[in-house]
């Protein structure tokens, strides 16, 4: 038990000291979307404000923002941990209510985090909202069981966020599986190694092969369970006693382990924290909690008008330049961090393109991502 308090007022002394500045504000609104028969979209909000309570105003500032889906038969209320945690910190979470019913539509739910994605983004720009003016451009759609499988089906060849996360993602009906295939934002996923529930090999270690992301994570808590990555709810805790293997740890400790990579995960990816981003790295990389896999900017064989081309300098300084063996039209260029997220894209055309490094590009390691009629090629880049 000690040790359980440990990792508890560890991890809230973390937040206090990395900037807990906000109170937890909640709204509770429906949204219509008029493309499904204005079909209604009951939807929990918890945003950052400078006293806590229902209905209060917003804190001042533009905060990213996140969308959740829940699991199967679970409640919104179920991620309380998640509100608590995250919104101290500066960000807007976005619960959809629709599909708790014992026969769900798992691509309605998917559509809802997508349809809620794009409205959240609008109210920052409607000034009768009580978000105006509060909402930031990046974005996560995230996730659990049921709600994790169904973000792979609202990421479903659409790219406008930011980064997918899921807890225990369960495959689908349309197969979320399949959908991964079409999924190419950077993806993390978080599984238990003792779920029974949606044991990873069936769904998640599928999902995660399947996936088209430039850049991949799936993180896998030791001992984990599958109800775990949420609050104490009885229609998933009485559904995994029936099934083994049981978790090894407790609830409090797995909520533990999963905030010690999500938190700076989310403060690189969504609010360009470039120290977040290496803590999350070390983290994972010196981590015996848990297991991990990770695939970012995989090279792919080049071929065509992409063969035995030459990118120099490299280390390089202000620029660099990509020398090709013949004349190409319309290149496209883009440059990720070490965590896949795209710092740079431009079109160009020539047979020796230069490159500028926009102002203020911090030194490190970067990827090159070139594409041009279908054939791609990467190539790992040093910024000195």
């Amino acid at each position: 038990m000690k040790k359980v308090y440990f990792i508890v007022l560890f991890f809230f002394v973390s937040l206090y000291m990395i900037g807990q500045t906000y109170q937890i504000g909640h709204r509770q609104v429906i949204y219509t979307d008029p493309a499904r028969n204005n079909r209604q979209i009951l939807t929990e909000i918890y945003y950052p404000a400078n006293t806590a309570g229902d209905n209060v105003a917003v804190a001042s500032g533009q905060f990213p923002f996140i969308v959740f889906g829940h699991g199967f038969v679970m409640s919104w209320d179920s991620y309380k941990w998640m509100w608590d945690s995250l919104v101290p910190l500066g960000y807007i979470l976005a619960f959809p209510r629709t599909e708790g019913s014992m026969s769900p539509s798992h691509l309605e739910f998917g559509k809802d985090l997508r349809f809620l994605n794009e409205k959240i983004k609008a109210e920052g720009n409607n000034s009768s909202s009580f978000l105006y003016q509060k909402v930031a451009q990046t974005s996560a759609i995230m996730g659990h069981s049921m709600g994790g499988g169904a973000s792979f089906l609202a990421a479903d060849n659409y790219t406008n966020f930011t980064t997918l996360i899921n807890f225990a993602a369960a495959n689908t009906n349309p197969s979320a599986i399949t959908a991964a295939a079409r999924v190419t934002v950077p993806v993390l996923m978080f599984c238990g190694e003792n779920d029974g529930v949606t044991p990873p090999a069936q769904h998640q270690i599928p999902m995660y092969d399947s996936c088209a992301s430039t850049c991949k994570t799936r993180v896998t808590i030791k001992g984990g369970g599958h109800c775990y990555f949420a609050n104490y709810n009885f229609n998933c805790s009485f559904g995994e006693m029936t099934t083994s293997p049981q978790p090894t740890i407790t609830r409090e400790e797995q909520i533990a382990r999963v905030n010690y990579l999500l938190v700076p995960y989310l403060n690189y990816m969504l609010k360009g924290n470039a120290t977040a981003g290496t803590t999350f790295l070390s983290r994972l990389t010196n981590n015996a909690n848990i297991t991990y896999v990770r695939n970012c900017n995989t090279n792919v064989p080049e071929q065509g008008y992409l063969q035995n081309l030459f990118i120099y300098p490299n280390p390089a300084n202000k620029q660099f330049q990509i020398i090709l063996p013949n004349e190409v039209n319309n290149l496209n260029i883009t440059i990720y961090d070490i965590l896949g997220k795209i710092i740079q894209h431009e079109t160009k055309s020539g047979k020796n393109i230069v490159v500028n490094f926009k102002e203020n590009f911090p030194s490190g390691i970067y990827f090159v991502k070139l594409n041009i009629n279908n054939e791609t090629y990467i190539s790992k880049i040093i910024k000195q």
